[in-house]
């Protein structure tokens, strides 16, 4: 039997078209700004969500930290929220690479509003961190795929504007919140400084992600991605397959979101399972009761299926572009199958 991950969007393999396209990317060195391929993904993804400029890096936490870096200075604070992956899952690197602290917010689900922001804005007072940035993400990992409409976006932007901050979007999976507003990405330009574009989640590339902005502000991040390593020479060959992503795939997330969206209402007609988050997107979370995390993922291991621990009590399945409508239904014959299992036992 074929196994079954939907761990994460992360796990997805090449498609033969992208393949292809990689083999035949026109190359050279990137570090002398002389790859044509890495050139053209940089100048796509920027104009894409309206921007002038993009850098091509190795990942989606270099983006978000180089973004950090070149508009924070050492003792200063950014704003986000708890769940948020720039403060859960980039190891530190706020604090480790730009010296700054971080003020926590809770917003729903991860979605947090012009308000509470604005509340949180530190006064002018020595005793405090100066408020330097505000980072939001779209969608929000551990809010169970949550996303911002541009209406929320742009409410945030002007209280931004009105304390001159700048705003940062960790865009990981910008186009699945997009498939579901249908909202124009170009309009994003408008509201924020910097945007980490993530090419190998619900896109299915293997490696990289492009972090756009201002001309100046770019120039700036290629600095700061030298001294980070970033710096990559032939890299076109993996920009390749970040192009066929942005012209191939985008339209496929509808069905990563249509697959998860029956995963989730399964789930909430199953025994063992105490709640499901509202799965907006690709992203399923839901809490167990009666079965521990472990238990749980090794009984859906039997089958050949693989989901990761999210919490105290709760899982995480992600679908993505190496999951079909044929996996979906073996998943709904397992988890079927586990609950009638444990109600025997």
């Amino acid at each position: 039997m074929k196994n079954i991950d939907l761990r994460s969007d992360t796990v997805t393999k090449p498609t033969p078209g992208m393949l292809e396209a990689m083999m035949q990317a026109e190359v050279g060195d990137d570090v002398f700004a002389e790859d044509p391929t890495v050139r053209r993904l940089e100048e796509k993804t920027a104009a894409i969500f309206g921007m002038e400029a993009g850098l091509y890096c190795p990942s989606g936490t270099m983006t978000n930290q180089i973004a950090i870096r070149i508009q924070t200075q050492p003792q200063q604070e950014v704003i986000c929220d708890k769940r948020s992956h720039i403060y859960n899952y980039e190891g530190g690197g706020i604090a480790y690479n730009s010296l700054c602290s971080v003020r926590l917010l809770d917003g729903n689900r991860g979605v947090l509003s012009a308000e509470s922001i604005e509340e949180n804005i530190n006064p002018n007072n020595i005793h405090h961190p100066e408020t330097a940035l505000v980072a939001l993400e779209n969608t929000v990992n551990k809010g169970g795929g949550s996303y911002y409409t541009l209406e929320q976006i742009a409410s945030i932007s002007e209280v931004c504007k009105k304390h001159q901050l700048p705003l940062h979007l960790d865009g990981a999976r910008v186009f699945n919140a997009l498939a579901v507003t249908q909202e124009p990405p170009q309009a994003y330009g408008k509201y924020f400084h910097t945007i980490s574009v993530c090419l190998s989640k619900g896109l299915g590339a293997p490696v990289g992600s492009v972090l756009v902005g201002s001309q100046s502000l770019i120039e700036k991040a290629r600095r700061v991605r030298k001294v980070l390593g970033g710096g990559m020479r032939q890299a076109g060959y993996l920009a390749a397959a970040g192009l066929y992503a942005l012209e191939h795939h985008i339209p496929l997330l509808n069905e990563d979101h249509r697959r998860a969206k029956v995963i989730a209402k399964q789930l909430k007609n199953l025994t063992f399972v105490d709640q499901v988050l509202p799965t907006e997107t690709n992203i399923i979370i839901f809490s167990l009761k009666g079965l521990t995390p472990a238990d749980f993922l090794q009984k859906l291991r039997a089958y050949h299926i693989q989901a990761i621990p999210f919490g105290k009590n709760e899982i995480r399945m992600v679908t993505h572009l190496d999951f079909d409508d044929a996996m979906l239904e073996e998943v709904l014959a397992a988890l079927k199958e586990i609950d009638r299992l444990w109600i025997k036992d």
